[in-house]
């Protein structure tokens, strides 16, 4: 990639308050991640967190970055106040998004943004990592939507990584829409539709009793991971299906 194109960084961290409550000491955005403490919806000792996006993008040629970090004890919950529409550029640069989550002891952190929706034409590789320590809680969805609506899908490639007490949980790749490896649109993997979505869920008292592998209905599935953590992952012919799927998972989890 060349450097003509946009470089901004957001970045949050998250410490107890020590009043049972959380603090927000790090709450910093640049060009179009504009981040907003907002009310969260069930109050309780969380802070919530609204990324609104304050320009179009990424645009082909951008490095976006997104920091988040809950310190001992802390909970944070991170949403977005819009869908992200990866955008194509004017030299035909692929765009970069990437996501750095670190979680701590006894610190929980839900990251629930809304879609990334690939436009037609447009490059984006989409990098997501976690770090948890052992007594970590994570709740991690992300949605992928393959084109607008009657559109065909740009190039998205996705990977998602999630570390607990230095030794891996999940290491996903995904590759979609034109340039991707074959097969991508084919039985074995979307089988034509055009929605995709993950959701990561890690509780320490998983290692005690936690979900089996079981499908979710018509669209899901849920896998067991090798540690105290579950991925449910589904597909659809669209965004909405998708995320009712993940939101039913959910609140049977978590």
């Amino acid at each position: 990639m060349g450097g003509a194109g946009l470089r901004a960084t957001a970045r949050v961290e998250a410490r107890a308050d020590g009043r049972g409550g959380t603090a927000l000491p790090v709450l910093d955005g640049e060009g179009p991640l504009a981040l907003r403490r907002t009310r969260t919806r069930s109050g309780g000792p969380a802070a919530r967190v609204t990324l609104v996006g304050a320009m179009s993008g990424p645009l082909g040629g951008d490095h976006l970055t997104v920091e988040a970090t809950a310190h001992e004890g802390a909970r944070l919950h991170i949403d977005s106040a819009a869908a992200t529409l990866a955008l194509p550029g004017q030299g035909g640069e692929a765009a970069r998004y990437d996501v750095r989550i670190s979680v701590a002891e006894g610190a929980e952190l839900r990251w629930l943004p809304e879609q990334l929706i690939s436009v037609r034409d447009s490059d984006l590789r989409l990098s997501t990592r976690v770090e948890l320590a052992a007594g970590a809680r994570l709740v991690l969805r992300e949605e992928q939507v393959l084109g607008r609506a009657g559109e065909a899908p740009g190039r998205l490639s996705s990977r998602l990584t999630v570390c607990r007490a230095g030794s891996p949980l999940l290491d996903q790749e995904l590759a979609f829409g034109p340039g991707a490896p074959g097969g991508w649109d084919g039985p074995a993997v979307l089988a034509g539709h055009r929605a995709v979505g993950q959701l990561v869920v890690v509780r320490p008292e998983y290692e005690r009793s936690g979900p089996v592998a079981a499908p979710l209905g018509k669209w899901a599935v849920l896998t067991p991971l090798a540690g105290p953590a579950v991925l449910v992952t589904a597909v659809a012919p669209d965004a909405l299906r998708v995320r009712r799927t993940l939101d039913a998972a959910l609140r049977d989890l978590a």
